[in-house]
């Protein structure tokens, strides 16, 4: 009788535990199950990730409107829309930058997908957004080229190295990194009220301020090293940002 009690006794236990075992995360469940079913990648998005490709929106967008207006401008036209838009597209990719971070701490949902997702969509906003802006207002010749590539590539590292190595950076008690190791990526935005007020004064293609230097393949903008310098600072390891 003491035997068969004790064996219940332990069965109900395992049941317990069983029952008590933590549920899987519905994004990891789907992404890890063998056949999750139809559209498994979109029902496993957290809404943090939704908010996230808002900010890939955006910077897509973006680099449509100043493909527009590069080719609106070909063809003799003095509109200037497209370019606003382009330039307001990537502060609008800021915006929701900031809030997936913020939802997904107020819903405790972050995963390493929403993680990559980030990464990705700032290349996108605040990398190739940029740099294709900069070519569409003029930076054109094929050292400009040269330069814009290399600040997206560094923009692209730089993400890159975060992704990896974020559990190194010294954290405070809440969990919260210290600093950022080299420039954030979405700083590369401070060129853009520059670049709206050449617009709104019409110094764009040949009326660029400071003209060019150099010749054939060397001829380039000095602004463009604005980029450049930009770019060095993101890959910088020794450069640490304090975070707000």
């Amino acid at each position: 009788m003491s035997k068969r009690s004790g064996v219940s006794k332990e069965m109900e236990k395992e049941a317990r535990e069983v029952v008590e075992e933590p549920k899987q995360d519905k994004q990891a469940r789907l992404l890890n199950d063998a056949n999750p079913g139809h559209f498994s990648l979109v029902r496993a998005y957290h809404l943090a990730d939704l908010i996230t490709l808002m900010n890939g929106f955006c910077g897509f967008m973006s680099i449509i409107s100043s493909m527009r207006y590069a080719i609106a401008h070909a063809s003799g036209s003095k509109e200037t829309g497209y370019m606003y838009a382009a330039l307001a597209l990537m502060p609008l990719g800021l915006f929701f930058d900031f809030f997936d971070g913020k939802v997904a701490r107020w819903r405790g949902k972050s995963s390493l997908m929403g993680q990559e997702l980030d990464s990705l969509a700032d290349l996108i906003s605040f990398g190739v957004a940029p740099a294709s802006c900069a070519f569409a207002l003029g930076l054109r010749t094929p050292l400009d080229q040269f330069f814009l590539t290399c600040f997206v590539l560094s923009g692209l590292a730089r993400l890159a190295r975060f992704n990896v190595t974020t559990g190194n950076v010294p954290k405070d008690a809440t969990g919260k990194a210290a600093y950022f190791e080299g420039l954030p990526i979405p700083t590369s935005l401070t060129i853009l009220p520059v670049f709206t007020y050449w617009v709104s004064q019409g110094w764009i293609q040949q009326s660029i301020p400071f003209g060019t230097f150099g010749s054939g393949l060397l001829e380039f903008h000095p602004i463009v090293a604005v980029f450049l310098a930009h770019g060095c600072c993101m890959v910088s390891k020794t450069l640490h940002i304090p975070k707000p």
